[in-house]
Formats: C-alpha cells, sequence, structure tokens
C-alpha cells in the first residue's frame, strides 16, 4: 500500500497516538461481549465462548502493560474468570450426563461407575475443551489482577497457608485505611482467600468422595464420611485378645472388676476437635485434611468482618454456589467440626434437596450413596445432641439399604482390635469408609451407645439390657467388661427377662455364662430367655412340675443355641436389626 507523506496506516496510527492496537481493541471488545454474555451461558451455546475468552483473550489483555484497565474492570474480568474455572473443575458426573446419557443408581455397597469420557464443552471439540491445569491459571490471573491493582503482595510463589496468613493479618489492620484504600486491600482479602477456600474446599471433597468427580483416570478409591468417633463405646479398657480364654469360672471370678459408670457425653462442644482417618483408606491424609484447615480456616476470614461478609456473600449468590452439591458436602462437615449439630441436622436436609434435584432418578431406586451418608451423619449428628431413639431411627433406616458381603465358611472376617490412641473423651471426628463393610460396625457402635445408656441406670430396663447384651456379641471380647457389668446388674436383680435372647446370642462364651447363672453356684438366677416362657410354666404345672419342665426346656434351647454358634454374626445381627426394628424403637421412647 503506498502511503501518502505525513499520513499513518489505520494500525500504525493507534500506536502512535499510545492508544490500543485494532487488534488489541477487537481482542477487549470480545472479552467484555463474552463477560456481559447471559448467565446461563455456561449451559447454552456462551459456554464455548466464555471457555475462549476466559483461557484464551483474558491472558493477552490482562498481561499487556499497554492495555489500560481500571480497576473495576479488572475484578470483573477476575470475578468470571474464577466463576467459570471453578465451574469446570468442580464439574459433577450429573453435568456430563447430559452429555452421557443417565448414570445407574448406586448403593453403599458399590457407588455407581461413572462414564469415562471426557468432558465436552458444547461448541468446541474435546480437544479443545480440555483446560490444563485450570487452578494454575486462576491463581496466576489473581496475581496479575493484584499487581495491577497495587495490592500488597510478595514477590515469589506462595503455599495457601502463606496467602492465607498474609490475609489474616493485612484483615488486623484493614480497619485503618482511608475509603479507597480500604476498598482495594477488602478485595484483596476477598478474592485471595475465597480462591484459596474453593481450592481447599474442593480438594477436600474430591478426596472423600471421589465419584462426584470422578473422570477417565481417577482411582479407585473408597468414598469417605466424616462421622463422631464413638470407638471408645466400650470405655477405654482394652483386651489383649490372644491372652483371652473365656470360661465361666474366670467371669465369675472377675466380677468384682467390673466397670464403673462409663457413660460420656459425646458432644465434644467444649474440646478442641481432632480429626483421625485410617492410612490405609485415605494414603495423602494428612494433606487433605491440611485441605480442610485451611478451606475451615478461610471460610472463618471471610466471615469475620461486615464488609468482608457482605461481599463474599454477594458473589455467592451470583455464582448461585447454594445449588453446588460437593460445596455443600463440605459446609456440612465443616459445621459438625464445629460441633453445631442442629446446623448440621439443618444443612444435611438441605443437602438431601440437592441431591433430589441432582439425581431423582436415583431416589426412587435402592438409595444412592449420597442418601446414605446423609443418613450415617444425621445418626451421628442425633447421637451428638443426646437425641438417642432418632439415632436408632436413622441408624435402622440406614440398615435396610445395607447389602452384607458374601463370605466364604460363612463368617464375616472381623477386623482386629487396633491400638489406640491417647483416650479423648468423646472429643475426636474420624474419616469412615463409606462402605457397608465398614458403616454397619459403626452403626452397631452407635446403637449400643444409645442402649447402654438406658441399661445401666438405676431404674430396672431388661428389654434395653437385654439389647446391650445382644449388641456386645460384636467385636468379642472388646466388650467383656460391659458385658460382666450387665451380668452384675442381673445378679443384684435376682430374675432377667428377655425373650429374644435365643433368636440372636450366639456368643459361645455369653450362653456359658447364663447357662452358669442358674446354676447353685451361680446364684439359681431366675431367667426368663424362652418366647412365651409365662404360658410354659403355666402348661409345666399342670404336666410335669413348675420346675422339672422349665429347666428341661432351657436346657434344650442352649443346646440348640450352642450350634448356632458357627452362624455368621453380622447376618445374624443385620437380621436383629431389620425384625426388631420398631421393639427397639419403643425401648427408647
Amino acid at each position: 500500500m503506498k502511503m501518502i507523506r505525513g499520513y499513518l496506516s489505520y494500525e500504525d496510527m493507534p500506536r502512535d497516538l499510545a492508544l490500543f492496537s485494532l487488534e488489541k481493541r477487537r481482542l477487549q471488545t470480545d472479552l467484555i461481549a463474552a463477560f456481559q454474555f447471559p448467565k446461563r451461558a455456561y449451559k447454552n451455546d456462551g459456554e464455548g465462548l466464555f471457555k475462549r475468552a476466559v483461557c484464551d483473550v483474558l491472558p493477552l489483555i490482562i498481561n499487556n502493560p499497554d492495555v489500560r484497565l481500571p480497576a473495576s474492570l479488572l475484578y470483573k474480568y477476575l470475578n468470571k474468570a474464577a466463576e467459570f474455572y471453578i465451574n469446570y473443575v468442580t464439574r459433577s458426573t450429573q453435568t456430563e450426563s447430559q452429555y452421557q446419557g443417565s448414570q445407574d443408581s448406586s448403593d453403599i455397597m458399590s457407588p455407581s461407575k461413572r462414564s469415562s469420557q471426557k468432558y465436552v464443552i458444547d461448541g468446541l471439540t474435546e480437544k479443545s475443551s480440555q483446560i490444563t491445569d485450570p487452578w494454575e491459571r486462576l491463581f496466576k490471573i489473581l496475581s496479575v489482577v493484584g499487581m495491577r491493582c497495587e495490592w500488597q503482595m510478595d514477590k515469589g510463589r506462595r503455599s495457601f497457608g502463606d496467602i492465607l496468613h498474609r490475609m489474616k493479618d493485612l484483615c488486623r489492620y484493614i480497619s485503618n485505611f482511608d475509603s479507597d484504600a480500604h476498598a482495594k486491600y477488602k478485595n484483596q482479602v476477598v478474592y485471595s482467600t475465597m480462591l484459596v477456600f474453593f481450592k481447599n474446599a474442593f480438594q477436600y471433597v474430591s478426596n472423600i468422595q471421589p465419584s462426584l468427580f470422578q473422570g477417565p483416570n481417577a482411582p479407585n478409591q473408597t468414598p469417605l464420611v466424616l462421622l463422631e468417633d464413638v470407638s471408645n463405646i466400650y470405655g477405654d479398657t482394652d483386651i489383649d485378645r490372644n491372652k483371652h480364654i473365656h470360661k465361666k469360672r474366670k467371669l465369675a471370678e472377675g466380677r468384682e472388676k467390673t466397670m464403673s459408670s462409663d457413660d460420656e457425653d459425646p458432644s465434644g462442644k467444649a474440646r478442641s476437635r481432632h480429626i483421625t482417618v485410617n492410612k490405609a483408606d485415605l494414603a495423602n491424609s494428612i494433606e487433605v485434611l491440611e485441605s480442610f484447615k485451611l478451606a475451615r480456616e478461610s471460610w472463618e476470614l471471610l466471615y469475620s468482618l461486615e464488609s468482608l461478609d457482605k461481599e463474599f456473600t454477594r458473589i455467592c449468590l451470583s455464582w448461585k454456589t447454594e445449588t453446588w452439591l460437593w460445596l455443600r458436602i463440605f459446609l456440612t462437615d465443616m459445621i459438625i467440626y464445629q460441633g453445631q449439630y442442629k446446623k448440621a441436622i439443618s444443612s444435611l436436609h438441605h443437602l438431601a434437596a440437592l441431591q433430589g434435584s441432582h439425581s431423582p432418578q436415583q431416589i426412587t431406586g435402592q438409595g444412592s450413596l449420597e442418601n446414605q451418608r446423609a443418613l450415617i451423619q444425621l445418626a451421628s449428628c442425633h447421637f451428638a445432641l443426646g437425641e438417642y431413639r432418632q439415632t436408632c431411627e436413622k441408624v435402622l433406616d440406614l440398615m435396610c439399604y445395607i447389602l452384607l458381603p458374601i463370605q466364604e465358611g460363612g463368617k464375616v472376617q472381623e477386623e482386629q482390635p487396633k491400638v489406640k490412641s491417647k483416650f479423648r473423651k468423646g472429643s475426636d471426628l474420624k474419616l469412615w469408609p463409606c462402605t457397608s463393610r465398614a458403616i454397619m460396625p459403626y452403626c452397631l457402635h452407635l446403637l449400643l451407645a444409645c442402649f447402654k445408656l438406658r441399661a445401666f441406670t438405676d431404674s430396672r430396663d431388661d428389654m434395653a439390657l437385654g439389647h446391650v447384651v445382644v449388641l456386645l456379641q460384636h467385636e468379642w471380647p472388646r466388650g467383656e467388661n460391659l458385658f460382666l457389668k450387665a451380668i452384675n446388674k442381673i445378679c443384684q436383680q435376682g430374675n432377667f427377662q428377655y425373650e429374644n435372647f435365643f433368636n440372636y446370642v450366639t456368643n459361645i462364651d455369653m450362653l456359658e455364662e447364663f447357662a452358669y447363672l442358674r446354676t447353685q453356684e451361680g446364684g439359681k438366677i431366675h431367667l426368663e430367655l424362652l418366647p412365651n416362657q409365662a404360658m410354659l410354666i403355666k402348661h409345666h404345672t399342670v404336666t410335669r412340675g413348675i420346675t422339672k419342665g422349665v429347666k428341661e426346656d432351657f436346657r434344650l434351647a442352649m443346646e440348640r443355641q450352642v450350634s448356632r454358634c458357627g452362624e455368621n454374626l453380622m447376618v445374624v445381627l443385620h437380621r436383629f436389626c431389620i425384625n426388631e426394628k420398631i421393639l427397639l424403637l419403643q425401648t427408647l421412647a
């Protein structure tokens, strides 16, 4: 093109006048247009446009020192970029199922196998839809915006803990700044802390419930659920399994060593909370618990000042975070950690509503993994509040979903007792595997905790005491001391009635002890353990004498019961929970 002397081309003129080049002006126009797209862009045709704007155009604009942008526009760009990247990273398999079809319902034994097809943004190819290191890209945008807005920042890469510590320091004197500086540093604290919060909350949830985000290369990891630790339900006295040879005389001799009242306050509200997890269940447990800690501290900082609270709440409302299932899971666990159990129960009901809206096809089936997580957490919270009937109700509802694994030889393999750490009375939480094999023992612990508080009061309650005896068979002989306490109470009473005894008690040591109680040496305790024994006594009075017939029936029943000692104990206890649901709830009424 031949130039007229003294005039510049349209491309050179903006550069000569220190303005944007035409190409950059077009890029900025495209960026603004993309960010002004309706909020439904994520689910309609605008998602592809938004991806290109955030990933391709935005870095070119904010990294160019020649492009002068007001702080308000930079904050808008940062807000939109954060919304896009967080939605991209935390997209669930329910979102992907829009492209892949519906998923099968899952149960507590085996969460549904998520599709391995890669997530494809509508309007883009599969390759164009993939974003490498999205969190890295987002924090890079945060850093660039911070430098351009003249935030108080340290040079070099910093850990999330360092960022959070710096934001806490900044909050201490943020009120001393004038209005302009206050607004600037308020935005620094809000955006920096908010991104640390979402990153670490996502890191925590993606590890404890990987099926929510499971992609093509996700490991087959067991889901975990945060529960009150009730492993000290037997008291703090451990029994060496190898040295325990159970005989009735040994039990009789040991009666004077039974425990005093071992009822505990399970709330732990006034104590520091400590989360434990088995390394076998979560290999990177240290990192996951650190993520939970950072996310919790970030959340607390965002609500520590009214100005931060107001801005963070505004952003959450605009992003509709109340519909994010994964975030509700984290918030529920955080509330449980804080010991706010009534608030946690409300949050769990909110979570159930979210699950229904995300996957309605699972609610009508056997029950989703998420639904069963909510049931066991509800039971744990009710127990911490001392609401034992509600605890029992949730546990028994959950038992209907539990599928017992089939074991060769008819026995469920029992876990060996673990060495316990320093005894903390009701203050610990534990990340528990959310599988039938792990959850059923926890449910039995909760039931035992509820009934033992009722069984060992001053008033007599044979039904609760009988339930305790049945439940103590689990993990025997860990509950030996508690069983001896029950025997002591029966001896003090002089008699005991529990007609379900021969239906569910198959432990040979317990059978020997109850048989011993009827002997002269055992105190000749009157035991009514047979169904309808009162009717049998009336019958035998006429036929063979009041004692002879009953003794014979008891002896035959004991012989039959000994032959059942090889039965699968977990199947027996599961049947006990299912068949006696009404009776169990009535006992706690």
